[in-house]
């Protein structure tokens, strides 16, 4: 039943055109979710470094994850529609705080996971601070900080399709239609959309590993 519904829905010409066609509402995800995803890391990368290179404020970091955790991104949805109406800010709002919290941890962890003897060498040494976290910490931090902002951006692309409720686009846009309508072709179409660009962006974080993380750091991890 549900592979009926998801081979009429790709198999229709009329989704692949216009603005309701699915290239349109898959443009229009990917675009929250680089946005949302963006904010977060401007956010989480800074302060999971910083705390990491220093030591500091683990725990109080904790906290901020398990309270960004616990709140409910629809909810806050709702909240932010009331204080601000309608549009994109209120969307990028609960985005940004369910996608902060793993990149922040993970970032802390992973700073905080590197092997204290070429740090203490590094600054032996006479390098900066700053030398220190960019060129002997960052690259061998860099497969767990990966992770985290992998796990992010897995979350906001699951996540993205609530900017339907506010009347935005994305792929969210067919499973509150197809609900309204009672057309669950659309409904299940849109859901699988959501799932494969889930899987591409696990793919696309793959690639970027490969490229990014020296052989060396990748063996160890």
């Amino acid at each position: 039943m549900i592979l009926n519904f998801v081979n009429a829905f790709f198999s229709d010409h009329a989704h692949w055109t216009g603005y309701d066609g699915i290239p349109t509402r898959v443009g229009e995800h990917v675009g929250y979710t680089l946005l949302a995803l963006a904010l977060a890391a401007a956010i989480g990368l800074p302060v999971g470094l910083l705390t990491g290179h220093y030591g500091r404020g683990g725990n109080a970091l904790s906290l901020i994850a398990t309270a960004g955790r616990a709140l409910p991104t629809f909810g806050l949805l709702v909240l932010m529609t009331l204080l601000l109406g309608f549009g994109l800010v209120n969307v990028m709002i609960p985005l940004v705080v369910l996608a902060v919290p793993p990149i922040l941890v993970t970032t802390y962890e992973a700073m905080r996971s590197v092997d204290p003897s070429p740090v203490d060498a590094a600054r032996g040494m006479g390098m900066s601070e700053a030398g220190i976290l960019f060129r002997v910490e960052l690259p061998v931090a860099l497969p767990l900080i990966l992770s985290g902002l992998r796990s992010a951006a897995i979350q906001i692309v699951s996540t993205a399709t609530i900017a339907a409720y506010v009347s935005l686009g994305g792929l969210g846009r067919y499973i509150v239609d197809g609900l309204y309508q009672r057309n669950y072709e659309k409904v299940i179409g849109g859901a699988s959309c959501v799932a494969v660009l889930a899987l591409a962006t696990l793919a696309l974080f793959w690639a970027v590993a490969r490229v990014a993380v020296s052989p060396g750091v990748r063996r160890s991890a």
